[in-house]
C-alpha cells in the first residue's frame, strides 16, 4: 500500500489483521500517532512506516522491538522507541508547562479560540458562496496524480476520432482506440454524447464509482478530459486501459469464419469468466467504502485483456448506495431514471424498483445462462410467459444438455479435450459425460436462481464465488 496518497490517520482496523505478516504503508500522507495495538500483532515481520507525517512516541514492544524489521525514515516527526532506531527522545510536555506563567497560558488559549472561530467563519462563508455559485466540489472527480490529456491529445491518439479507430457504442457514448505517450500505450477513449441531457449525470456517476476501486476484474481508468472541441462546444471523455480481445458479447454472437474457431469460447474459459465476473460484483457489493450497484451488466459490458481475463466495465448508470441523490433526499433512488439493458434489467426495475445490489444479481443470472446456452435474453424465441429463466429451468435437471452452446465443444477433439480436463482422473466415457453434465448443470442452477423473479430468492455475490470456485477445482 505503499505510494498510495493515502491521508488521514493509520486505521485501528488494522491492528485486527492477526495474520498480516508485511505492512508496507510508505511514501503516504499519513499523520497522527502510531497505532500501540500493533504490537500485539505477533505474525507481524516487517513494518515500513517511512516518509509519512506521523507524530508521536514510537512504541516499544512487538515489532517494534526489532530494530530490522521496522522503518521509520522520513520527515516524520517521531520520538522514541529502542534504543537502536536512534529516535529523538520525546519531550516532557508536562514540565514545560509548568514553567510557563499562567497569564501566558491564559493569553495563548484565548488567542486560539479567537483565531479558530475566525477560521471557521471564513471556511462556512466560502463554502455557501461556492454553493450557491453552483461551483464544481473541491475534491476531484478523478485523483490529481492522474494523466493529464487534453482533446488536443485525444484527438491526435485516435486519428481525429477516425472510423478505423472506432470500437463501438456504450451506454452514453462511443469509444474509439487511441495511442498515447507517443506510441507506448494503447488506450481506449470513451467520448460521451452530451446531446444526451442525462450523459452528464452518467459522466459524474462513473468517475465517482471508478476513482476509489481497485480490482483486477474491473476495467482500470486512467483518466479523463472535461473541455472543448475545435469548435468550441463542450467535451467530455473518460480513458481506459485497452481490452485487446474486446468484449464476450463478440465472443459468444460474431460469426466464425469456416475451419475458424479462434473466436469461440470452450466451457473452462466461460467458467472462467463467470468467476471473474461474479468476482468484481462481489468486490463492488460487499469490499467497497460503499456499497456499489453497477445496474447495466450485460455481455458488451465485460471485456477481456490478453490473457482472455474478463473486466467488467461501463458505470454509467453506477449508483453508489448510501449516498444521498442530489436532487432527492432518498438515499437509494437511481442515479439515472433508466436502469440497465432490456432482457438483462430486473423486473422490479420496471415498476420503479430502486437500485440494489439483488438488480445486478439477476442481470449476472442472465448473463451466466446466455454465457452456456448461447441464447440472449431478447431473442425471438422468447415471447408471451417463455423468458431465457423460464427456458433454462424447464430443463434442470435432466434436459441441460440439450440447452448447452454447441459452439463450447464444437468438434469431436475439443469435446474430448474438454472431457480430459473435467474429468481428469475418473476413467470411463461414461463416468466423463456425468462429470461434465453435473458441472453444466450446477452453473445452470446457479444462474436460475440468480435471476428469480423475487429479490429475496436470489443467491449473493459471495456465495456465487464460492460455488464457481467450487466447480471448477472438480476440474481442475
Amino acid at each position: 500500500m505503499r505510494g498510495n496518497f493515502f491521508e488521514g490517520t493509520i486505521p485501528q482496523s488494522l491492528t485486527l489483521l492477526k495474520g498480516l505478516q508485511d505492512l508496507d504503508l510508505s511514501f503516504n500522507n499519513l499523520s497522527g500517532q502510531i497505532p500501540t495495538d500493533l504490537e500485539k500483532l505477533l505474525a507481524l515481520q516487517s513494518l515500513n512506516l517511512s516518509f509519512n507525517n506521523l507524530e508521536g512516541e514510537v512504541p516499544k514492544k512487538g515489532i517494534f522491538g526489532n530494530a530490522s524489521a521496522i522503518f521509520v525514515n522520513g520527515k516524520d516527526q517521531l520520538c522514541g522507541g529502542i534504543a537502536e532506531l536512534h529516535m529523538p527522545a520525546c519531550t516532557n510536555h508536562g514540565s514545560v508547562k509548568r514553567e510557563k506563567p499562567n497569564a501566558f497560558r491564559i493569553v495563548s488559549a484565548i488567542i486560539g479560540v479567537v483565531l479558530g472561530f475566525l477560521l471557521m467563519s471564513s471556511f462556512l462563508t466560502l463554502y455557501w458562496i461556492r454553493r450557491l455559485k453552483s461551483k464544481p466540489p473541491s475534491t476531484p472527480l478523478i485523483g490529481e496524480w492522474f494523466l493529464k490529456l487534453s482533446y488536443k491529445d485525444l484527438f491526435q491518439a485516435t486519428g481525429g476520432f477516425s472510423s478505423a479507430n472506432f470500437i463501438g457504442s456504450g451506454s452514453f457514448g462511443s469509444i474509439y482506440k487511441g495511442v498515447i505517450n507517443q506510441g507506448e500505450n494503447i488506450v481506449a477513449i470513451k467520448v460521451l454524447n452530451l446531446q444526451n441531457p442525462i450523459v452528464n449525470k452518467s459522466f459524474i456517476a462513473e468517475c465517482k464509482a471508478l476513482r476509489n476501486i481497485r480490482h483486477r476484474n474491473l476495467v482500470k481508468i486512467l483518466t479523463l478530459c472535461s473541455s472543448v472541441d475545435l469548435d468550441g462546444k463542450d467535451f467530455k471523455a473518460l480513458v481506459y486501459e485497452f481490452m485487446p480481445n474486446g468484449s464476450l458479447d463478440d465472443w459468444l454472437h460474431l460469426s466464425v469464419e469456416p475451419h475458424n474457431h479462434s473466436r469461440s469460447l470452450n466451457f473452462l474459459q466461460r467458467l472462467n469468466i463467470a468467476i471473474d465476473v461474479a468476482s468484481a460484483l462481489d468486490y463492488l457489493h460487499y469490499n467497497c467504502y460503499a456499497p456499489i450497484v453497477h445496474c447495466d451488466l450485460k455481455p458488451s459490458n465485460v471485456l477481456l485483456d490478453r490473457d482472455m481475463t474478463a473486466h467488467v466495465s461501463d458505470f454509467g448508470l453506477a449508483r453508489l448506495l448510501l449516498e444521498p441523490d442530489d436532487n432527492s433526499s432518498q438515499t437509494q433512488s437511481s442515479t439515472i431514471g433508466i436502469k440497465g439493458s432490456i432482457g438483462y434489467a430486473a423486473p422490479e426495475y420496471g415498476m420503479g424498483g430502486r437500485a440494489t445490489i439483488q438488480g445486478d444479481v439477476f442481470s449476472y443470472g442472465i448473463l451466466l445462462l446466455e454465457m452456456f446456452t448461447g441464447i440472449r435474453p431478447t431473442d425471438q424465441m422468447f415471447n408471451n410467459d417463455l423468458n431465457l429463466h423460464n427456458f433454462a429451468k424447464a430443463a434442470l435437471p435432466v434436459h441441460v444438455m440439450q440447452i448447452l452452446d454447441p459452439t463450447i465443444l464444437p468438434k469431436e477433439e475439443q469435446s474430448e479435450e474438454i472431457e480430459d480436463i473435467v474429468i481428469n482422473r475418473i476413467e470411463g466415457p461414461s463416468h466423463r459425460t456425468d462429470q461434465l453434465q453435473y458441472c453444466i448443470m450446477s452453473i445452470i442452477d446457479i444462474a436460475v436462481q440468480c435471476s428469480m423473479e423475487s429479490p429475496r430468492e436470489r443467491m449473493n455475490m459471495n456465495d456465487v464465488v464460492r460455488v464457481l470456485h467450487l466447480i471448477k477445482r472438480k476440474i481442475s
